[in-house]
């Protein structure tokens, strides 16, 4: 995989919302911070999340914005990290639109961009993952320029990790010397696995704490105690980012830092994850600049997402696309919004929002992904699956590789198998139907599908209509009727053909699962 070469390249460019520089008239360039959890969904205690308290992010939201509808278009680790660095929906990067892949490396990214025009650029814990990123000669390639990672602490639970991520960004700081930055931390937490009961032992938290479990789980001890270990790990990287920002404020760079501190994707339990319904996408996001934001406190109902990260880092940097070197962006900088004074709804294009993915974790014959395409708009989700006599969360023989193991997981296999119940593992586990759609005020979990009732006819085939219009003029090779391309690339670990290899015999390792997981016998739909 020496190099990648780029497929319909032209198409890729086709249908790209001019790029304004609207940098603000601050005398220095701003530092430029990007905090990033991994599987944080949007529970955080300033959308009014009870039972997890991150005093950090709600400062960032009160000294700056909240905003409603942040979301990922692809809800898996490296799609939506390659979103994050490039600007591009996950369907206009080629490789870059599957999980476990190799980057392809004629993308650019912003850190790159901003290195190549003077910012001193680093990251701590997760970048780009989990994947390959190589230079064209075959060489390593780091797309976040420098790893620190070197100070570590002891975790309070098993499975969190030991990065002292606040330490590391006191270090990367120190070393900037007096340069304009711009420093990546990426959370390990709250990716699985658990310390199972560490947020009610070590967290003091308790299962009543939980005022709805979602429509998707069953109502038990085992699944609150696993929300609360969930809990209790973004409680864990929260206290991190405090720790940042009272490093920002004693060496003085709080005011002149432009802050965003979003998540990935949604959390790592069975139809979240990997899915792309609403608790799969809609993400965490605030963001703070007190040099650069007017009017802070503000709540903003405006669709933002990853795409929009790259264009706004290097717009505030002052340097324009076409000085980047990247590839054209279909995100828009959200410096537009800062420079506002209003709440709610501001910019009437930022009314939609698109989501999809193609392959995610192996596990399925012939190396094949589940593709899926979805648009939100007036409160409501439409979801479109192309191949939907295809396992979305991977075949039942090898595990339902795309769902990490968990309690909450093996609860609702269990209780399939012994006969309790098969309502949960359907609407996990089961085959879905070529549309979905779903009221979110009404059905926020997503759990009535309105596709089938004749009152929603006319909505559903409108949703559909635009949203295969806006992807075709972005190049998504799904729908040019190219969709099997995104299923060649190969994977970047030793893993192609995993399915054949698994059914002969072949143990291939799998530690995301759990040995519970695999399905000894026929599935019943």
């Amino acid at each position: 995989m020496k190099k990648l070469i780029p497929i319909f390249f032209l198409f890729l460019g086709a249908g790209l919302p001019a790029f304004k520089n609207t940098t603000p008239a601050a005398p220095d360039k701003p530092n430029i911070l990007y905090l990033v959890a991994d599987d944080a969904g949007r529970d955080m205690s300033a959308y009014g999340v009870k039972w997890v308290n991150t005093p950090a992010f709600d400062r960032i939201a009160r000294e700056g914005i909240l905003f409603n509808n942040g979301y990922t278009p692809n809800a898996k680790c490296a799609p939506s990290r390659a979103v994050m660095l490039t600007g591009r929906n996950p369907w206009q990067l080629d490789a870059g639109m599957n999980h476990v892949n190799y980057f392809p490396n004629y993308f650019k990214t912003y850190p790159e961009a901003l290195s190549d025009h003077g910012y001193f650029v680093g990251k701590t814990g997760k970048g780009w993952a989990p994947g390959i990123a190589l230079n064209s000669d075959g060489s390593n390639r780091n797309v976040l320029v420098k790893n620190y990672d070197d100070q570590t602490t002891t975790p309070p639970a098993k499975y969190i990790s030991n990065n002292d991520y606040a330490a590391n960004f006191a270090d990367f700081v120190k070393q900037a010397d007096g340069k304009p930055w711009a420093f990546w931390i990426g959370f390990i937490e709250p990716h699985r696995a658990y310390e199972y009961g560490a947020g009610i032992r070590k967290g003091g938290k308790k299962p009543e704490m939980i005022d709805r479990v979602p429509a998707y789980f069953p109502d038990s001890l085992t699944v609150r105690t696993d929300l609360l270990d969930y809990a209790y790990e973004i409680e864990y990287l929260d206290s991190h980012v405090a720790r940042v920002l009272k490093t920002l404020e004693e060496n003085g760079q709080l005011e002149n830092t432009l802050i965003v501190y979003t998540s990935d994707h949604g959390m790592p339990f069975p139809r979240v994850k990997g899915n792309a319904y609403e608790n799969a996408n809609h993400v965490p996001f605030a963001a703070m600049w007190k040099n650069g934001i007017k009017s802070p406190g503000r709540k903003i109902d405006d669709y933002v997402n990853m795409t929009d990260l790259a264009p706004t880092f290097l717009d505030a940097a002052g340097v324009s696309p076409q000085q980047s070197g990247m590839h054209p962006m279909i995100g828009k900088s959200l410096l537009s919004l800062f420079n506002s004074t209003k709440s709610g709804w501001i910019e009437e294009d930022r009314k939609f929002q698109l989501v999809g993915q193609e392959r995610h974790d192996y596990g399925r014959p012939h190396d094949v992904g589940y593709p899926i395409r979805g648009m939100h708009k007036n409160s409501m989700l439409y979801i479109k699956n192309y191949e939907n006599d295809r396992w979305p969360a991977c075949n039942p023989e090898t595990g339902y590789l795309n769902t990490d193991g968990s309690p909450t997981k093996t609860l609702i296999l269990n209780n399939r198998r012994n006969g309790v119940d098969k309502t949960y593992w359907n609407m996990s586990f089961g085959k879905r139907p070529t549309e979905e759609l779903y009221d979110l005020k009404k059905d926020p979990d997503c759990v009535v599908n309105l596709a089938a009732l004749p009152k929603y006819q006319a909505t559903k085939k409108s949703m559909e209509k635009e949203m295969e219009a806006k992807l075709l003029a972005q190049g998504d090779l799904r729908m040019m009727g190219f969709g099997h391309i995104y299923e060649q690339y190969p994977f970047s670990q030793d893993v192609n053909g995993f399915y054949e290899r698994y059914m002969k015999g072949e143990k291939i390792p799998t530690g995301w699962v759990n040995d519970s997981d695999y399905e000894k016998g026929p599935i019943e739909d």
